[in-house]
């Protein structure tokens, strides 16, 4: 009797469904997708209907060659790649490409790679969802036409080379756009005054605690200081005062844990916690839900499915997981009910679950020994985050007290403020506390204070003015931009990473200290779409346009007059800037530097090539002196002296450029180190230590392994 047939996108995913399956299937791979729009033509007939023209990848020939021979022989043949719209496109492109029978055809769908819940998906097998894969079809040819008719434009006008793509285009307006807020902002002086005091008479050593000046007793509205002067006048006016308490109000406050993961939260979180990036991410979170060899129980999938925008759980893994808060860490931790989570992402589909683990008595130290260290900490990220999800809510007692001090001089009373919590009950804090951005202001939110009743006299330590600037907005990191892409409905989960990483690869914005910078480039690049495509680069514009591929998805409209509807503006807009824009200027895109040519004399520019970024003589073409972009480090070569630089090497084959560390007197010293050169020396032999971590340094010389010295912790985490 023949085999079933069983095929998925990779070899992990391959080997663990087929473990759970046994036998009587034979679990192959496809490596991800087979077919695609060709590389050298548009492949989509415009005036036909915008009917695509696919062809199987030249290095997925050789797989959908076996998979067309193991179809043959089959019983029946299971597609089971992953149960979102691209999984789905990838389904039918298979049966397309190995010309597999229809009538043998079953698709079957899965969150989690359990032998539960492989069983159950086999059990219930369903035919091919014809709308999902059009609503990816149109969502591939929509890319399609954006960027094969948007680059000439940007050869034409920018220079040759570039690229230009739908969401891509409107994440680095958003990046442009806040780097033109950060550049006009005028920053301000303002001051405020603080008081350290201490409870009068309470013991030898009195609890002393901070208060903040906010108003003028009987004057509306929080005191203004916009100068020095006014700060001066103020302290000095307080400086002989007496201090006493006029209020102190307690309440309780409850605080909520966070719902489960979805990939934006994900990818934000694991940013903000482990300083990956969003790629990053991705990469192991495919790995965790694949399947991971874990000793007894052998290869199974850790999490559920990691691209969704649902925070819906299985009823199952709630009871589970408020089953395990019960016995784990007390009746008290479980709230009554269980916890249910909406969540407003535009377009979520909520047939899909929120990321958890497959089972939350698979605790992370449990299998931390089979894990990779970056798979060890995704996950344990993603468990606590699951099990305090259901756990009860952390109760605080919030303390604000009142204080006032009368001016000795102006006969002013002044209304200072301090306030602090006191945590009753830690709940879900117990286990995880969600990271934020940027750090809270209220920074003395939580500092103890003692115990104070109104009338109680105050000693005064000091008075102190603090001088302040108001800030621009900052930057993006790729967390916030991720969430400002979500907040704004562009792009769906699969697409954040991929976003983010396109824009850096093409040289639009770069990375400075984990903030996303536009480049001269990017800027230039965004400024013309923006001017002659305001339609394209909008954001309101480009979230519609999801809106509108999520109602294909459910059967609500067609694909073809979706893309129709498009295209003749675009088209139109295409024509006319390819005619009218003018051509952006080249020194307006490249970036100064202070090297200067060889040859020439001239001042040298960095530009961006095939293996990175390069210095080339500004008096191009009549000089084509050029030479690698050398970022110094401000290390001495350990072998002769010289300075240890950033290069760029050629990386391997479908590799970006691969960074190392080489002597600035190459060829004649030879010198190289792939991990970053520190500038202390050794602390145990006073030689070359390198980088080991994000916090940690090694010796090459030595075998000494230990903490950064001082300062440079900072560096690295940049």
């Amino acid at each position: 009797m023949a085999k079933d047939l069983v095929i998925v996108e990779s070899p992990a995913k391959a080997r663990t469904v087929g473990r759970f399956l046994g036998g009587e299937y034979t679990a192959m791979a496809s490596m991800g997708h087979v077919r695609d729009l060709p590389k050298r033509e548009i492949g989509v007939a415009v005036d036909n209907g915008f009917k695509p023209k696919y062809s199987v990848m030249a290095d997925k020939r050789k797989v959908v060659a076996e998979l067309k021979k193991a179809s043959a022989t089959a019983g029946t043949v299971y597609l089971a790649t992953d149960p979102d719209r691209e999984g789905e496109a990838i389904a039918w492109h298979l049966i397309e490409a190995a010309k597999i029978a229809k009538s043998k055809v079953r698709r079957v769908v899965f969150h989690e790679i359990t032998a539960g819940a492989v069983k159950e998906a086999f059990d219930h097998p369903r035919s091919i969802d014809d709308r999902l894969i059009d609503a990816q079809q149109a969502r591939r040819v929509l890319d399609r036409l954006v960027g094969y008719d948007l680059s000439p434009v940007l050869w034409k006008k920018v220079r040759r080379g570039l690229s230009a793509g739908r969401v891509q285009s409107v994440a680095l307006r958003l990046i442009v756009d806040r780097e033109h807020e950060i550049r006009a902002f005028v920053s301000e002086e303002y001051w405020t005054i603080e008081a350290l005091l201490a409870k009068a008479g309470d013991g030898n050593e009195p609890v002393a605690f901070k208060a903040e000046l906010r108003a003028l007793k009987g004057k509306r509205g929080r005191v203004s200081i916009p100068n020095g002067e006014e700060a001066t006048r103020i302290t000095s006016d307080l400086e002989p005062a007496g201090f006493s308490v006029a209020k102190v109000a307690t309440r309780e406050r409850k605080s909520r844990p966070a719902p489960p993961f979805i990939t934006s939260s994900l990818q934000q979180e694991a940013f903000r916690k482990l300083r990956f990036t969003t790629r990053r991410t991705m990469a192991v979170a495919q790995q965790l839900y694949e399947g991971v060899d874990i000793g007894g129980e052998g290869a199974v999938g850790l999490i559920t499915y990691m691209r969704t925008d649902s925070t819906n759980v299985a009823m199952s893994a709630v009871n589970e997981t408020r089953d395990y808060i019960r016995e784990k860490f007390g009746p008290g931790y479980a709230p009554e009910r269980p916890r249910f989570y909406t969540k407003r992402v535009k377009g979520a589909q909520e047939a899909h679950e929120a990321i958890r683990p497959t089972s939350v008595r698979r605790e992370p130290d449990s299998v931390r020994r089979n894990l990779s260290s970056e798979q060890y900490r995704l996950y344990n990220l993603v468990w606590q985050r699951m099990v305090a999800s259901q756990m009860s809510d952390a109760l605080l007692d919030g303390t604000t007290v009142d204080v006032e001090a009368s001016g000795t001089r102006s006969g002013d009373v002044y209304e200072f403020r301090a306030t602090g919590s006191v945590i009753k009950f830690p709940g879900f804090r117990r286990l995880y506390l969600e990271g934020r951005d940027d750090a809270s202001k209220d920074k003395d939110a939580d500092a103890p204070l003692p115990m104070l009743v109104k009338e109680d006299v105050l000693d005064s330590r000091g008075v102190t003015p603090n001088q302040h600037f108001t800030q621009p907005p900052p930057r993006y990191t790729e967390a916030s931009l991720v969430r400002a892409l979500e907040e704004q409905g562009i792009g769906r989960p699969s697409t954040y990473a991929p976003t983010i990483a396109t824009v850096l690869a093409r040289d639009y914005a770069r990375k400075d200290k984990n903030r996303l910078t536009p480049t001269k480039l990017g800027i230039a690049v965004s400024g013309l779409l923006t001017q002659h495509f305001p339609d394209i680069m909008d954001v309101g514009f480009t979230a519609r346009v999801e809106e509108e591929l999520d109602d294909i998805a459910s059967g609500e409209r067609e694909w073809t007059p979706v893309l129709k509807e498009f295209y003749g503006p675009f088209n139109d807009a295409v024509k006319l800037a390819l005619e009218k824009a003018e051509r952006v200027p080249r020194d307006q895109i490249d970036e100064e530097s202070d090297e200067v040519c060889d040859e020439c004399q001239r001042p040298m520019v960095i530009k961006s090539g095939r293996f990175g970024r390069f210095l080339s003589c500004s008096g191009f073409p009549d000089c084509r002196s050029s030479k690698p972009l050398m970022q110094r480090t401000g290390v001495d070569c350990p072998e002769d002296g010289g300075e240890l630089v950033e290069r760029q090497g050629r990386g391997g084959k479908g590799r970006g450029p691969k960074k190392f560390y080489g002597c600035t007197n190459y060829p004649e010293c030879t010198f190289t180190s792939n991990q970053r050169p520190l500038p202390q020396p050794c602390p145990d032999c006073g030689k070359l230590l390198v980088a080991s971590g994000r916090q940690n340094a090694r010796c090459g010389s030595c075998g000494f392994r230990g903490p950064v010295p001082e300062e440079e912790v900072v560096e690295l985490a940049s």
